[in-house]
């Protein structure tokens, strides 16, 4: 069986849905089973897409007109198709750049390969670029990831606070910001400073010494070096 899948962008009656109907309806497929949908290619959420991939079934074939009216983007696509294969599903594309892709004819099925090795080829420049780009911004110094919610200065709050015997932990977590984890992960009941804690403060005070610029000293009376 036959079934068609169409879709325009926008619901403001802009857009018609008239010329891949009659496309649908001219390769074979009856009117009755063409699922459409008026939503943007980039939604996930599209009720026609999923209504027609239900109704798929083994040694059907799914119909589109072009293949940018099924996907987000090539490696959608190229996963759409592999979960149809699975099912025993065919895929036809009527026009545009996958006019050619009839994935029930083994040249079409090659031809879909090839949109296949270009969606994985595309996947390894993305994880390339990627690698590359966090590499050159940690040689920078720059790190990324969210950002640490126990500071220097909530570390010496806390290691002041704990040391007091009447100190409410949860009180004290609620005014820094921050959880118990974390809390405890800094520094233990008695305020004593945890490898984490040390590190924190470590590095602060590493980054602080770095950051001062030596004043040249000189002997009073006499001009500075």
């Amino acid at each position: 069986m036959l079934i068609g899948y169409m879709r325009v962008s926008k619901a403001d009656g802009s857009q018609t849905l008239d010329l891949q109907r009659d496309a649908l309806i001219a390769a074979g497929v009856v009117a009755d089973h063409v699922y459409q949908d008026h939503a943007s290619g980039k939604r996930d959420d599209r009720p026609g897409l999923e209504a027609c991939l239900k109704a798929l079934r083994d040694g059907d074939t799914l119909v589109a007109w072009k293949l940018d009216r099924l996907g987000r983007d090539l490696r959608h696509l190229v996963n759409l198709v592999h979960n149809l294969t699975g099912r025993g599903v065919g895929l036809k594309v009527l026009a545009g750049q996958g006019a050619q892709i009839d994935t029930t004819t083994a040249n079409g099925r090659l031809v879909f390969g090839i949109f296949a090795a270009l969606a994985e080829f595309e996947r390894e420049l993305i994880v390339e670029r990627t690698r590359a780009g966090l590499a050159s911004a940690r040689a920078r110094g720059r790190h990324g990831g969210r950002p640490f919610k126990m500071t220097a200065a909530k570390l010496r709050l806390a290691q002041a606070a704990m040391g007091q015997p009447g100190t409410k932990v949860g009180a004290l977590c609620a005014e820094l910001g921050i959880t118990r984890q974390t809390l405890y992960r800094h520094v233990d009941p008695k305020g004593l400073l945890r490898p984490d804690g040390e590190k924190l403060l470590g590095s602060r005070s590493l980054a602080a010494r770095s950051s001062v610029t030596p004043v040249p000293e000189y002997a009073p009376g006499l001009p500075p070096t």
